[in-house]
């Protein structure tokens, strides 16, 4: 749905890095009519990305991992999340290719299988970062350990845990982060269906 029209007075990159930060003055349709009133707004561009909660059906389990990140270096409970695993897309890769990458990297293992869940925009009011989110099927029997490249430093903890303790863990606030949030929720909705394709 495309509600009218942007038009962009001036567009200057504040800051290049691993990431983006634009300055643009701009305007838009309005929609009890006319224009807008030139406004300032910042833009973080980060790229696009791909999370995939990895799901065992056999085991009713879900691949889980840990790692720092300092966005929530503030945070009560420290700045180590429980997330899913995720990854930056290249300009050459599928959201599919990059979700085996990821599944390999981060969690030494492979995908069997995977359900497009939806694509989401985490925070639309100043990044232009929108996330592919899958469901991949596992066998998560003999997942766990330590992973990570060297390279982009990370150093990340992997772990099962069963569907119902992962929903738990929303409720208590040891999961707090969106993207694994929105999988396990979906999963739990859609459990019957994942469960009567895999199976």
């Amino acid at each position: 749905m495309n509600y009218g029209e942007v038009e962009i007075e001036s567009r200057i990159i504040c800051f290049q890095g691993f990431f983006r930060l634009e300055k643009f003055r701009l305007r838009h349709t309005l929609f009890a009519g006319g224009m807008s009133q030139i406004m300032s707004r910042e833009l973080f561009e980060r790229g696009h990305a791909v999370a995939v909660l990895l799901y065992d059906p056999v085991l009713d389990r879900v691949v889980l991992i840990e790692q720092f990140r300092i966005g929530a270096l503030n945070d009560s409970q420290g700045p180590w999340l429980t997330e899913i695993v995720a990854g930056m897309v290249a300009a050459d890769e599928t959201a599919e290719g990059v979700a085996q990458r990821e599944a390999q990297e981060e969690a030494g293992c492979h995908i069997d299988e995977l359900l497009p869940i939806y694509r989401f925009y985490p925070s639309p009011g100043g990044s232009s970062e929108s996330i592919m989110l899958f469901c991949g099927r596992v066998d998560a029997s003999t997942i766990g350990g330590t992973y990570g490249l060297a390279e982009e430093n990370e150093d990340i903890r992997v772990f099962t845990v069963g569907l119902s303790e992962a929903l738990e863990w929303i409720e208590s606030g040891r999961i707090n982060s969106a993207a694994p949030i929105m999988a396990l929720q979906w999963l739990a909705l859609n459990k019957s269906r994942v469960v009567s394709i895999w199976l």
